[in-house]
């Protein structure tokens, strides 16, 4: 039972840890549509220390659901909750998973900021470059470049 107890901590931790990365998400998107940069960055160094921690709680739980008789070939961690019959157990996993797929969507609606705002940042260098009318290829990375750009005129 000591590991149920404990699992259920970690739990209880992952939904306030999700809980402040949504909050942290936020600031972010904000931070991208008022381009604080200074902030962004800060931001991002406190998003990365709690996306560690929420990695290694990730790691003590599979350890944990193991040591409970968990195989992680054999499907959803939810799924071997729910025939354990841990009621509480599954209720509070099923909090964390919701609150880490509310993060996710949010991650990726500030990753399609930055791509946006990356676009945009292209197009303008191109126009100052003089080659916003030129064609474009799309490079290793699927990034576009303008074929001016990699062409060399001539070498001292």
């Amino acid at each position: 039972m000591a590991a149920i107890d404990e699992l259920k901590d970690l739990l209880a931790g992952d939904i306030r840890q999700l809980d402040t990365l949504a909050d942290l998400l936020n600031q972010e998107k904000t931070c991208l549509s008022s381009s604080d940069i200074r902030k962004l960055e800060t931001l991002t160094g406190e998003k990365n220390r709690l996306l560690e921690q929420i990695r290694e709680s990730a790691k003590r739980k599979i350890r944990l659901l193991v040591a409970m008789g968990f195989r992680p070939d054999s499907g959803d961690p939810s799924r071997f909750i729910r025939s354990a019959g841990l009621p509480e157990l599954l209720a509070l996993w099923e909090q964390a998973d919701q609150r880490l797929r509310h993060c996710q969507e949010m991650n990726q609606t500030n990753g399609r900021v930055i791509s946006h705002l990356q676009k945009r940042l292209s197009r303008l260098t191109d126009i100052f470059r003089g080659v916003a009318g030129h064609q474009k290829l799309y490079g290793a990375q699927g990034e576009q470049k303008a074929v001016s750009h990699s062409t060399i005129l001539a070498s001292a």
